[in-house]
């Protein structure tokens, strides 16, 4: 999705790079993401930096033609690259043990998507599998950050009743008002 030179070079920084390999173990602290674990909408990669030392197996899908070739180079052997889109995976249904996305929701550009994306997680899961997402909440810092950008925050009362549309259970909702939203939720076994 499209992004502004700001936010381009903001993405791809050493210092968000660094900020999110500090976050990375609290973001997915407690939960049992299982021996293989997909992540949609690396972008830049430093989500992907900092999970491929965390879990045993990790496949990343990127809708960036541009984005994923270089992800394929830095993670060569290490992480499984695929290039598609989120909201139509060429996976097997039950393929993954958990399905990860962190800062990413946003730039989806229609609610229909990103539900078509929930979907996707929920047939890609295995029975008993988790899900495991984090993003930013509109605010006006993240507006003008986005100044050009495709941005469709997540409403946060939204995504209880969108998780259980797309067949999970188990969910669980934390946001911060005005920056951010962290979900949980399973596949019934």
């Amino acid at each position: 999705m499209p992004m502004n030179l700001v936010h381009r070079k903001l993405c791809s920084s050493a210092l968000w790079a660094k900020a999110v390999a500090a976050e990375m173990p609290g973001n997915v602290a407690g939960y049992d993401l299982g021996d293989s674990v997909l992540e949609i909408g690396p972008g830049f990669g430093a989500t992907t930096r900092a999970l491929v030392g965390l879990v045993p197996r990790l496949t990343a899908i990127e809708i960036d033609e541009a984005s994923a070739e270089l992800l394929k180079r830095e993670f060569d052997g290490r992480v499984r690259i695929v290039q598609g889109d989120g909201a139509a995976m060429p996976f097997e249904d039950g393929e993954f043990s958990s399905v990860v996305c962190f800062t990413m929701l946003h730039h989806v550009p229609t609610t229909a998507l990103q539900d078509a994306i929930f979907a996707e997680a929920f047939r890609v899961l295995r029975p008993g599998g988790v899900l495991r997402a984090m993003d930013s909440l509109e605010s006006l810092p993240f507006r003008l950050l986005h100044i050009g950008d495709t941005m469709n925050a997540l409403d946060p009362v939204s995504v209880w009743p969108r998780l259980t549309d797309a067949g999970f259970t188990g969910i669980k909702v934390d946001h911060v008002p005005k920056r951010s939203v962290s979900f949980s939720a399973r596949k019934p076994t």
